[in-house]
């Protein structure tokens, strides 16, 4: 490609390898590079397709406002222009919830889905979440991406080792159109489609990393939904699993495609 022009946005997408597809979608105000450490091992047996959100990475920035269902629809459109059909999706955080609006508005799109910490909903119900995502909002309109690239940057990343990591949030985070990523933001919060996950029909794969921002008894109990869907920890990992532990969340996600597409048995299970 690597730019698609679609209906009203260009969108950035690399691709790597042969074989079924496989789609990477990256988090909020991050892009496709969210996946480079787990892109080369998957590439090894699919077609790795890794694009970037309107308005994020190497896309386009069209005015107006954002959110799941309009991101989505874009995905959508770039599977169709592409030819793609039954491609396994795999998303992270806001590429995750992008994954279950993707399941539930284009089924025939959807062969398997891979959830990494995230879930089909970001809605505040409880005052601490009110407070979280009232401040987050307010730093982004006050402050500005690269503050709160310094706010989330030491959380994703805690370890005294992991400086390099903390330093890529500040280079990618901090360096969002500003406009662009409030109005991501904003497009994120209250956004729904719990009342529909019954409706999935396809393989799911809900990976919980020990660190991450919400339990694991929250990833449960939309996991316990799902008509076919397993739960997975990620050890010794934090929100950004595919950064701190790439080699952990290709095994999981490779062995889960091998069961999905009936190849040989796999040697290990997903515990």
């Amino acid at each position: 490609m690597p730019m698609l022009p679609l209906d009203g946005v260009s969108l950035h997408c690399d691709t790597a390898g042969d074989g079924t597809p496989v789609l990477l979608l990256h988090g909020l105000g991050s892009s496709g590079k969210d996946w480079e450490l787990v892109t080369p091992r998957l590439a090894k047996r699919h077609r790795v397709l890794v694009p970037d959100a309107r308005g994020h990475g190497r896309s386009e920035t069209p005015a107006g406002k954002y959110g799941v269902p309009l991101f989505t629809r874009d995905i959508a459109a770039l599977c169709d222009a592409l030819g793609l059909g039954r491609v396994h999706v795999v998303g992270l955080s806001m590429g995750g919830m992008m994954g279950f609006q993707l399941a539930v508005d284009r089924p025939d799109l959807v062969r398997s889905l891979v959830i990494v910490n995230s879930g089909p909903e970001l809605k505040a119900r409880t005052l601490r979440r009110k407070f979280d995502f009232a401040l987050r909002l307010v730093v982004l309109r006050l402050l500005g991406p690269m503050r709160m690239a310094r706010i989330l940057a030491p959380r994703l990343f805690p370890k005294p080792e992991q400086a390099d990591l903390r330093q890529r949030v500040l280079d990618t985070l901090g360096h969002n159109d500003p406009g662009a990523y409030l109005r991501a933001t904003r497009g994120l919060l209250g956004w729904s489609v719990l009342e529909r996950v019954k409706d999935i029909t396809c393989p799911v794969l809900v990976l919980h990393s020990e660190r991450d921002y919400t339990p694991l008894s929250e990833k449960q109990a939309y996991v316990d939904l799902l008509r076919d869907a397993r739960l997975q920890v990620l050890s010794d990992s934090g929100h950004a699993a595919p950064l701190d532990q790439p080699e952990q969340l290709a095994e999981a996600v490779e062995t889960f495609l091998r069961e999905v597409e009936g190849a040989a048995p796999a040697t290990r299970g997903l515990g």
